[in-house]
């Protein structure tokens, strides 16, 4: 079966994952995609696949004689999908010999434009597959899923030697849960690559430190007409809180290695205001800066309102995968060599987010991550390319022949 054929039927499960939600996985449905993959492993002849009480999916592929000695290497993804749009009901459209030209998304009303998506003409001729707009497609990370199955399927149908082969697939990595409950022993893996990356070619080992900010605002409420100098306006303080970070350092502003403040909550009323932020930035004494610039906000609004009008939380969540990698550069070199055998130009670039492959990577299993072809995820303009996927599994099959020879 060719990747995008399990694509198309993996997109087709609901499995949003819910942040709201202190359950594992985060939502039931995760499950039902979950068991799908475990018992699609079996029928390879993947004896030991497996979904466990959690919704983690196992399984291994024992070494070829000659390369028992050869290190066990992971291929991980991830099951979920982001809640920043629609995941349910999805209907892919597929495009082929695509034109390079504007995309017209069913009858959303919605149209992938080149102007936004200057890469479209370089895809001309590809077969495409995109949303009709109403969802998101998926891609992030369904392609990784679909590609480390195919990877499977062809080197126990091709018989192809190689060491040790770890499958793994987690929940809950849009919500930066899915490497929380992932049982790195068990998994057997010396080390891993995640497919949960962009276009094919990309190869990534750097990625952002993370922490969540909360912010608690409390005001004081009276009626308007009694209001002079005794309301405290929550809301009002929440917006003076957010202008006073620097307006240049938000996603909408930043690229390449910039870190940023990026708001993804505000709500409340007079009495009590709440702000949530994701800070993000790739070096550690700047990251660490971010929040403390937080923190001295709130003491200055805490000077001018009253003390405790104003209280920060941050909470850490992953950090940056470079200093874990560093020490085993030979995945970078075996990925850039496999792209270059593929015929793809490597793209060694940071990753503007987080992957499994972070915390993995503190987890002591160290895990960069590898582009599966597709563009433009978390949203209804998501699109994929057949080729770039068939790339992407050729890529990795080249790895694993790589490194049966360590």
């Amino acid at each position: 079966m060719k990747a995008y054929e399990r694509f198309l039927k993996y997109v087709s499960v609901w499995t949003t994952s819910d942040e709201a939600s202190e359950t594992v996985p985060s939502a039931d449905r995760e499950r039902v995609l979950a068991k799908m993959l475990a018992e699609e492993m079996k029928e390879m002849g993947i004896e030991d696949a497996r979904a466990d009480e959690k919704g983690y999916v196992y399984g291994s592929i024992p070494a070829t004689p000659g390369c028992e000695n050869a290190p066990a290497l992971g291929l991980i993804a991830h099951m979920d999908t982001s809640p920043d749009a629609p995941g349910e009901n999805v209907r892919p459209q597929i495009i082929e010999d695509y034109d390079g030209k504007d995309i017209v998304l069913g009858t959303s009303g919605r149209t992938i434009k080149v102007e936004e998506f200057p890469h479209l003409p370089e895809l001309k001729g590809k077969t495409l597959i995109t949303t009709d707009g109403t969802t998101l497609l998926g891609a992030d990370d369904k392609a990784g899923l679909a590609e480390v199955m195919t990877v499977a399927e062809q080197i126990l149908e091709e018989k192809l030697p190689h060491g040790k082969i770890c499958i793994g697939f987690t929940p809950d990595e849009e919500i930066a849960r899915g490497a929380r409950h992932f049982d790195v022993e068990g998994f057997g893996a010396d080390y891993g690559y995640t497919l949960d990356g962009n276009e094919e070619g990309q190869i990534q080992f750097e990625n952002f430190n993370a922490s969540t900010a909360f912010i608690t605002i409390h005001g004081k409420s009276v009626h308007p007409g009694e209001a002079k100098n005794v309301m405290i306006n929550a809301l009002t303080i929440g917006t003076e809180f957010h202008q006073m970070l620097p307006v240049s350092e938000r996603p909408e502003t930043t690229e390449k290695c910039e870190g940023f403040y990026h708001l993804i909550g505000f709500n409340g009323n007079i009495t009590e205001a709440k702000l949530k932020y994701f800070i993000r930035d790739f070096d550690t004494d700047n990251f660490n800066a971010r929040a403390q610039k937080m923190q001295e906000i709130a003491d200055v609004m805490n000077e001018r309102y009253g003390e405790g009008t104003v209280e920060v939380k941050i909470v850490e969540s992953y950090y940056n995968m470079r200093k874990m990698i560093e020490p085993c550069m030979q995945l970078v070199d075996c990925a850039t060599k496999a792209a270059e055998n593929a015929g793809i130009a490597p793209k060694i670039e940071p990753v503007r987010g987080g992957t499994d492959g972070a915390r993995l990577s503190f987890k002591g299993l160290p895990c960069p991550n590898l582009g599966t072809g597709g563009y433009a995820f978390h949203g209804v303009y998501e699109h994929i390319t057949v080729e770039g996927m068939d790339k992407v599994v050729e890529m990795t099959k080249d790895i694993v022949g790589m490194f049966s020879k360590l």
